[in-house]
């Protein structure tokens, strides 16, 4: 039985040779306690909301869902010390060291993994929840753009994949999001700006304070009064325009 203040890992990466690896080496070091591994992103993203660990060792590309998504699908305040695993990308193994985020390189050296470990019990003993997520995402900040193309969203006690190109518009629901996907409503765990940030704006464009249309489905577009307007979809829900944000759908 490890100790109570043992760290809690996780272990994600889709091939299983390598999670081998990392589990069999954390399994010699004292003070650690493996809680879990998964092989694909959606099944990381459920462990690291489920088990909440302390620290997850993120493999950068998986199929279906890289480490990327993974950290962008968590809600805010679920954010572990991440020790990303890549093979290559030497941009994102520096700005992991620039902001002490730690990497380990494959293949995997017993060394390199154990000093891994060590920097980040270091770290939690002097780094907070919130200062967590501001390193985090100031990483993810300077890393190269890109648009989110799928969120993770929970449907009884399991996790659903969406593809964003599906959804027809998004409405804010308080620290939520409301998708839109035909008759189905999921809920998404992240508020309205911050979901607007990861959005595609060839595709999706914000056309009220509570409101994210996707440009797909928009059928035609009408004037109101007061200098508002009207967007009907495809299948015939209208949403109102406000004048404030008038110009983002005009502009085509």
């Amino acid at each position: 039985m490890p100790p109570a203040e043992a760290m809690r890992v996780l272990i994600v990466d889709d091939e299983a040779p390598a999670r081998d690896h990392v589990r069999e080496v954390l399994e010699r070091t004292p003070d650690v306690e493996v809680v879990a591994e998964a092989g694909d992103g959606i099944s990381a993203a459920q462990a690291i909301q489920d088990l909440r660990p302390d620290v997850v060792f993120l493999d950068v590309r998986m199929p279906e869902m890289d480490g990327f998504e993974v950290l962008a699908a968590l809600p805010d305040g679920d954010v572990p010390l991440i020790i990303f695993v890549t093979a290559f990308d030497a941009f994102a193994v520096h700005a992991f060291d620039v902001h002490a985020v730690d990497y380990v390189l494959k293949p995997f050296d017993t060394e390199r993994l154990q000093q891994a470990v060590v920097r980040a019990a270091e770290r939690m003993k002097g780094i907070q929840g919130r200062d967590r997520e501001l390193r985090l995402a100031k990483l993810l900040a300077e890393m190269p753009p890109r648009p989110l193309e799928r969120v993770l969203v929970k449907t009884g006690e399991r996790f659903e994949l969406v593809r964003l190109v599906d959804v027809d518009w998004i409405e804010a629901a308080g620290n939520y999001v409301t998708l839109h996907l035909g008759t189905r409503t999921p809920l998404l765990r992240h508020t309205l700006n911050g979901i607007e940030r990861s959005l595609d704006p060839e595709r999706f464009r914000r056309i009220h304070r509570s409101t994210i249309v996707n440009l797909d489905r928009v059928k035609d577009i009408r004037p109101l009064l007061g200098g508002e307007y009207c967007v009907r979809l495809l299948d015939g829900t209208e949403l109102r325009v406000s004048r404030g944000y008038r110009h983002r759908i005009l502009s085509g």
